[in-house]
This record gives C-alpha cells, structure tokens and sequence, in this order.
C-alpha cells in the first residue's frame, strides 16, 4: 500500500485561499524592486545612435 501522506510540515499553498494568501506575503522585505542604474540604458542609446551613423556612412558612400 501506498503512503499518500506527505511529510508533516509540507502544505500545498494553493489548497485553499488562506494558505495562499499566507504563501505569497512571505515575500523577503529586502527584495523591493530598486531603480535600474542608467549606465545600460545609456550605453543602448549610443549603441544604436552609432549604428544610425554607420548605415548613414555606407548609405552615403554607395550613392556618391
């Protein structure tokens, strides 16, 4: 036969609405989304402004 009992201590959160409630506001209090710095954002922007330039070059160069 069969043990269908799970080890003690271990509950499905998603049993009932309580139990799942109580699971999701264990949430860590360190892990509060945080201002992304700007050096990535910066460096996408001169990224594609230097790849605009690029295709402007070769652009200009394939109609002289």
């Amino acid at each position: 036969m069969a043990n269908t009992q799970g080890p003690q201590g271990n509950y499905d959160p998603a049993g009932n609405t309580q139990m799942f409630r109580a699971f999701v506001d264990e949430a860590p209090q360190g892990r509060q989304q945080q201002a992304a710095p700007a050096g990535p954002r910066v460096g996408l922007i001169v990224g594609i402004v230097v790849a605009l330039l690029v295709v402007a070059g070769v652009a200009w160069l394939a109609l002289k």
